[in-house]
């Protein structure tokens, strides 16, 4: 089987997320206008329970399964890894069966009980069948990426997408004749339908690549192998048991991380449908007012983490590296790099959320509604953007513990404030933006403050300056075209032509400020190919 280096199989996977960031903006667009704010509300309802099962089932597994399968492949043993691979689908798919069950006997009491709007149930139902699929196919991926083979990874994702797409699209509006709890439930059957592509998309590459690999193994190893000639650790193959110590051991503390995140989605969910309930507004209301929310407001403002979580995956090796030589003024060096590209790359995209927020959510929603929540927000996704670069830094000086005990005190902090701000009439659901804000702006600054006594980092104020101003006269300059070109009939090219001239502006302005230049966006994998 052939295999990648390190920064082959990053760029594979990178170019992987990038298509399927991509792809994944249809639906948020098309779905939408499909089933509307409420049905979006129904979906994003049932979504964070589904996060949290699959995490408890495969959080940390798929990376035990490459750390090991990895081991046993430089050890020249392929039995151990197809061992570590049937222990491995054994526990998932044991464990998905479980989850499984539980999920369907307490569906209706999560719908009626834990949501208060009883027709998220028939998307929770239609959810329900992929907690096993997810399972079976996280341990192939996990397989795949210990043998340093990233393809079968990236192309399956890449055709689940696709998928999940079409289906997802075509179900909710097959069904909204029935309504907008079944139009919802079609989207989240999309979802399923899209997860079994995937799956057979990976099994069937699993298949192919291990039947060339029998052609290409010389016959004599072949026969070798298969009489047990070449010794294997008995441990190994008379028992699985060691095996399965280790990938509990390895996998449960992943696991344990991760689901602090997926909790913290969960609650938030259920929180702020329930804390709007107090304030006085309607369960149908709520159940949009969070669909607009998480399903039409949070993807705008995540969409240019693309361009910051590449930066980080470029960042992780870089000081990883220079932290093993102790070289610190390198590792200063890439931080400034890496802090100041993030800020500058992420500014336009805040500025043009904020001026054109109205027309933005009009033209990709066909909801103006949204746009103040977008506005609100659109100043403080600095904070997102800059949060990924610091957390990467964390992970790659070995203080994981550190970022994860920062996002817990965020967490903690924020369901705080759902419960006091969005219950009470005069916030309602601004009360959760504001929570969410917080969040933001708090896990970022612990980031930061960690960071910066771990390494005595100095932080440069000046780019701040530049880039703060940069903002301010862009946003000028985009305010004055969008209003000095109305055409009412054509909204799009008004909007994108006060776009296109905002950005060059501010990259203008960036350029003469000297707060980029090509050398600095050469640390951008996707962008580096092309300069």
């Amino acid at each position: 089987m052939r295999k990648q280096s390190f920064i082959q199989g990053t760029l594979i996977l990178l170019a992987a997320g990038i298509i399927n960031r991509m792809l994944g903006f249809i639906p948020r667009i098309a779905l939408p206008r499909i089933i509307g704010a409420e049905g979006v509300g129904l979906y994003q309802l049932a979504y964070p329970f589904f996060i949290v099962l699959v995490t408890v089932i495969t959080g940390g597994l798929p990376l035990a399964i490459a750390k090991m399968v990895a081991e046993a492949e430089g050890e020249n043993r392929p039995e151990k890894s197809r061992q570590i691979l049937r222990t491995g689908l054994t526990l998932s798919v044991g464990l998905g069966i479980f989850f499984t069950i539980v999920a369907l006997v307490s569906a209706s009491w999560v719908s009626n009980v834990i949501l208060t709007d009883h027709r998220v149930y028939y998307t929770f139902i239609a959810m329900i069948p992929m907690i096993g699929i997810v399972a079976v196919s996280a341990i192939y991926r996990g397989y795949f990426q210990g043998r340093q083979n990233m393809i079968p990874s990236a192309l399956s994702s890449v055709f689940e997408s696709i998928v999940r797409i079409f289906f997802m699209l075509w179900f909710s509006w097959l069904l909204l004749p029935k309504g907008i709890a079944f139009a919802a439930a079609g989207a989240m059957l999309g979802v399923t339908v899209g997860e079994i592509g995937g799956m057979l998309a990976i099994l069937w590459q699993y298949y192919v690549i291990t039947k060339r690999d029998k052609k290409t193994t010389p016959i004599l190893e072949q026969q070798m192998i298969e009489k047990e000639v070449i010794p294997a650790d008995p441990d190994t193959v008379k028992s699985t048991s060691p095996i399965l110590r280790r990938l509990l051991g390895v996998s449960i503390p992943v696991t344990a991380s991760r689901l602090v995140g997926s909790f913290s989605y969960l609650l938030e969910s259920i929180i702020t449908v329930r804390s709007l309930a107090l304030a006085g507004i309607a369960t149908a209301a709520a159940t949009a007012q969070y669909g607009s929310l998480q399903g039409m407001v949070i993807p705008l403002l995540l969409l240019p983490g693309a361009l910051t979580s590449s930066l980080a995956v470029s960042l992780v090796p870089s000081l990883s590296e220079a932290a093993a030589r102790k070289d610190l003024p390198t590792i200063h060096k890439r931080m400034h790099q890496a802090l100041r590209l993030a800020l500058v790359t992420g500014a336009p995209f805040a500025v043009l959320m904020y001026v054109l927020a109205v027309p933005l959510c009009n033209l990709l929603y066909g909801n103006p509604d949204t746009a103040p929540m977008l506005k609100l927000m659109a100043p403080f996704a600095l904070f997102i953007y800059v949060q990924a670069p610091l957390q990467a830094a964390l992970q790659a000086m070995d203080r994981p513990g550190r970022a994860l005990i920062n996002t817990l005190i965020g967490a903690v902090v924020k369901i705080i404030l759902i419960v006091i701000l969005a219950s009470q009439p005069e916030y309602g659901i601004y009360g959760a933006i504001i929570a969410i804000i917080v969040n933001s702006v708090l896990v970022t600054l612990l980031h930061g403050y960690s960071v910066v006594s771990l390494i005595s980092l100095s932080l440069r104020i000046t780019d701040t300056i530049k880039t703060l101003c940069a903002m301010i006269i862009m946003g000028a300059g985009v305010r004055y075209v969008y209003i000095s070109i109305p055409i009412a009939e054509a909204q799009w090219i008004q909007f994108l032509f006060a776009s296109a001239v905002g950005m060059a502006l501010y990259f203008g302005l960036s350029l003469l400020a000297g707060l980029i230049s090509l050398r600095d966006l050469d640390r951008l994998p996707f962008i580096k190919r092309w300069l």
